[in-house]
């Protein structure tokens, strides 16, 4: 059975339009994907790094609408996962997947294009290649160009397994921080700094839960692939809608609020304000070259 079909069959039998029907259920297509054992120590696979992103399709071109990463502070032998883990082959992308291998850095560091209008250099494409969606799930691929970056972005209310087929990528991930009082007039939220790093694959397949770690953004360093699993799927009209933000000016708190909240060092806030997305942030629609799942 193609691997594809295995994943396909594991979500369909664990997954509801409301999300995972089970923790056990959800750790069942987490497997399926690939575990890897956490022991040993470090090295660059010492941090592992869950990340998502779901796209909204708009004729010929995807709009990526949000991302979302939860990180397990751990240390992983690679060599202990196992053949079974889902590989760039088994989606048709290993001829991506060797090429990354081998690829170097340029002396300009970016293959992006340039407005027409302006000296402006916009980061290179990102291509999102669809899998599956239903009502329960989607299933989709984002292959990023190295330089290429998806800017800060939250995904609500989703629960997302994600794996790495290939290549690294930057990774920084904020949590909201919620305090009792906000100034009157502000626009923007406190957020505090939960992960930034860089994740190579081989990784082990990792898992973003609703209300965890979702606000992030991802520049990748090499060539480099993802495969997602989104439950439920983007819906606008069920409440799932992803928004853009941009770091904002320090805002004035009212005296004595530290007393008030717990674990929470006050100096390492930073302020987030919700913007429309980037005119330079645009996704293409690839051609999903591998296995179809077909429904049973």
């Amino acid at each position: 059975m193609p691997y594809v079909k295995k994943i396909f069959n594991a979500c369909k039998d664990s997954f509801t339009p409301n999300g995972p029907i089970s923790e056990e259920a959800l750790e069942k297509v987490r497997a399926i994907l690939g575990l890897a054992l956490i022991e040993g120590s470090g090295g660059r696979g010492s941090d592992i790094i869950s990340r998502v992103w779901l796209a909204n399709k708009a004729g010929g071109l995807v709009y990526a609408n949000c991302a979302a990463l939860v990180y397990l502070s751990a240390s992983v032998s690679f060599s202990n996962m196992t053949n079974d883990d889902l590989k760039a082959a088994n989606v048709g992308l290993d001829q991506e997947a060797q090429a990354a291998k081998k690829w170097k850095p340029t002396a300009n560091g970016n293959n992006g294009r340039r407005d027409r209008n302006s000296s402006q250099q916009y980061p290179p494409p990102i291509k999102y290649l669809h899998v599956h969606e239903c009502e329960s799930f989607s299933i989709g691929i984002f292959c990023m160009p190295p330089s290429s970056i998806i800017p800060l972005h939250n995904h609500p209310g989703m629960t997302v397994l994600s794996k790495l087929l290939y290549g690294s990528l930057l990774v920084r991930s904020y949590d909201w921080v919620d305090l009792p009082e906000l100034p009157p007039s502000s626009q923007a939220r406190p957020a505090k700094l939960v992960k930034d790093c860089e994740m190579t694959a081989p990784c082990d397949t990792t898992v973003l839960y609703p209300s965890r770690g979702n606000i992030h953004c991802f520049k990748a360093v090499t060539p480099c692939a993802f495969f997602d699993i989104l439950t439920p799927p983007y819906s606008s009209e069920d409440g799932r809608h992803c928004s853009y933000f941009r770091q904002s000016l320090i805002q004035d708190l009212p005296d004595g609020i530290e007393e008030q909240i717990e674990g929470v060092d006050l100096s390492e806030l930073i302020w987030l304000e919700e913007i429309q997305p980037p005119d330079n942030f645009v996704v293409l629609r690839g051609q999903y070259k591998g296995p179809v799942p077909k429904k049973s």
